[in-house]
């Protein structure tokens, strides 16, 4: 793996690659709160027969972390996403776009805005507005789930996070969670990504800038409460892949119920034993569903 600097709209972009370039490209994009490592187990398993991309994405690791909100609207993180297809795709589309968290709705993004430009889009337990948002609505177990994202939204949560050496920060990475394959290698490596309270306010300008709503507890969210989602601005037209870990407690599997109304070719692959960080779990084994979806 080698890392390279990339100026977008003026602002330096850290990208780690590997593989041969002349191989099938995939882009791979991290959530929260990782950062390009995120894929560091994956990669391995993958550059003998891929070139792997992985970007960090705006807001996070060693790429330009701006401050204000609207910094971090939809159309400028799909967009950094098409600056970094121009740069290492230029002329053809990737094999590949593989999203994982929040890393998902920014592929889920390119699928719907610039479908020239991927081959195939893979998930990797993140969601597709339409049935996320439906499940956030509900005011169900994904509602009660998911209320760490108003926490998250309000002001000075970054200093929260930051304090006593990201205390918090871990305390929401590893909840109910499988956390044995952080090492305290890892750790080092993820604290210094995340940096002080000011660059992790990039990070969490993500929840601030999305437009979805979250219902509390057992109150349902009325239809004239909500985003309009149009079907047919979010359909995926190329094949999908959806890997999902069957022990995540952050998504639910409500999650992806009826995602397949929103798709033309849905494959879905659930992972015994693994969560949300099944990167990092089950690498090997992740390695092996991608390959076979994309040598078919």
């Amino acid at each position: 793996m080698r890392s390279e600097t990339l100026k977008i709209s003026g602002h330096n972009f850290h990208v780690v690659v590997a593989g041969d370039p002349s191989k099938p490209a995939i882009l791979m994009l991290h959530g929260f709160p990782e950062y390009s490592g995120a894929y560091f187990d994956l990669i391995p398993h993958l550059q003998d027969n891929f070139f792997c991309i992985a970007p960090d994405q705006r807001g996070y690791g060693q790429s330009w972390r701006p401050t204000e909100v609207d910094h971090y609207a939809a159309s400028k993180l799909v967009g950094d996403a098409v600056a970094v297809l121009d740069h290492y795709s230029p002329d053809a589309p990737v094999a590949a776009v593989l999203g994982h968290d929040w890393g998902a709705a920014v592929a889920y993004g390119l699928a719907f805005r610039h479908p020239g430009r991927l081959q195939n889009l893979i998930i990797a337990n993140g969601v597709h507005p339409i049935p996320f948002q439906r499940a956030l609505a509900a005011g169900g177990t994904q509602s009660e789930a998911s209320q760490y994202i108003n926490w998250l939204r309000a002001e000075c949560s970054e200093e929260k996070l930051a304090a006593n050496n990201h205390a918090h920060m871990m305390g929401i990475f590893s909840k109910h969670m499988d956390m044995s394959w952080m090492t305290p290698a890892k750790l080092a490596a993820y604290q210094t990504a995340w940096g002080g309270a000011d660059h992790i306010r990039g990070m969490v300008n993500w929840y601030r800038a999305s437009f979805l709503k979250v219902a509390a507890p057992g109150v349902p969210l009325s239809e004239a409460d909500l985003p309009n989602l149009p079907p047919h601005l979010l359909r995926v037209p190329m094949p999908h892949l959806l890997l999902w870990g069957e022990n995540d407690t952050a998504l639910l599997p409500e999650c992806y119920a009826g995602l397949d109304d929103h798709c033309a070719d849905l494959t879905l692959q659930t992972i015994p034993d693994a969560d949300h960080w099944l990167l990092h779990q089950k690498p090997a084994e992740i390695a092996g569903h991608i390959r076979k979806f994309l040598i078919r």
